[in-house]
């Protein structure tokens, strides 16, 4: 009997191949997640999704993924490349002149989704100041069905990508100060949420150039210890909710337990207290509004 001959190895496609590079450029250039990236920019240029990505015929490889792979190389979100952000179970439009959702921010979220449904309102009213993109107010008006909720932007430019992400839902959107916004709801609240701006100024050398070159200016930094804005929003949720009503403000890892002692009892507050992301770091701080 004569051996059969070995069977060749499977084809790997041209696109799978040039992933490959992609993803050693990526790293190269100190992008954090050089795999996932080459993916999902490789995914957008082909209408594929990251899962099928081995279903694209060599043939139909399009040469403006290596335009892509060169802006990301650069230090340009990936968010900007592809024009949308996932979070939780939202797509969003972003782009220059808004804050792109990060991860740690759907456990902010989750929080207060569960906090709210605690309650046991009907309908509970939501205030989220600086809203951004609208994220965080999108989620919980999808996550939390008979919530009416409401969502302040200072920055005129976000607020038009806000706009986007919220035509068809039921969020409404506030232009203004979010320390002062909507006189008319105070009192009235449940639940109050922000993602402010909390980086100290003195740590804009060590910012990530994703945020530091393409987020808004507006929406990262705060004062010298990157505090100043939670202070004012200290006052605002104070002002806004009802007695018994929640606030949730996230922060940086590093401000772990710095936070918490801006709701203090004297100030009509009680239950202060930090909470950790997925990553096990501190990320945010909540507290209860008091009766005073």
């Amino acid at each position: 009997m004569t051996a059969s001959s070995p069977s060749p190895p499977p084809s790997r496609s041209v696109l799978l191949a040039e992933v490959a590079r992609a993803t050693q450029r990526l790293a190269d250039a100190g992008v954090p997640s050089p795999r996932f990236d080459a993916e999902e920019l490789a995914a957008f240029v082909h209408g594929s999704e990251r899962a099928k990505l081995h279903t694209v015929p060599d043939a139909e490889f399009d040469a403006r993924y290596w335009e892509a792979v060169a802006r990301r190389e650069a230090r340009e979100p990936l968010q900007h490349i592809t024009g949308r952000a996932f979070f939780r179970y939202l797509e969003l439009q972003v782009g220059p002149g808004v804050f792109v959702p990060r991860p740690e921010t759907e456990s902010v979220v989750g929080w207060a989704i569960d906090a709210v449904r605690a309650m046991d309102v009907a309908e509970p009213l939501i205030i989220d100041l600086c809203t951004g993109s609208g994220a965080i107010a999108l989620a919980l008006a999808q996550e939390v069905p008979r919530s009416r909720v409401h969502a302040v932007e200072l920055d005129e430019s976000a607020l038009e990508w806000a706009r986007r992400n919220a035509e068809g839902s039921r969020v409404v959107l506030h232009h203004g100060d979010a320390r002062t916004a909507l006189p008319e709801l105070t009192g009235q609240a449940d639940l109050v949420i922000s993602n402010p701006p909390y980086i100290p100024l003195t740590e804009w050398e060590y910012v990530a150039p994703e945020a530091r070159d393409y987020d808004p200016q507006l929406a990262l930094f705060s004062g010298e210890d990157g505090l100043d804005v939670i202070r004012g929003l200290e006052r605002a949720a104070h002002r806004l909710l009802r007695p018994g009503g929640m606030v949730v403000v996230e922060h940086a890892d590093t401000q772990g337990g710095l936070v918490p002692w801006i709701f203090t009892e004297d100030r009509g507050w009680a239950d202060a207290a930090d909470h950790p992301d997925l990553n096990n770091r501190p990320r945010f701080a909540t507290a209860r509004r008091v009766a005073r």
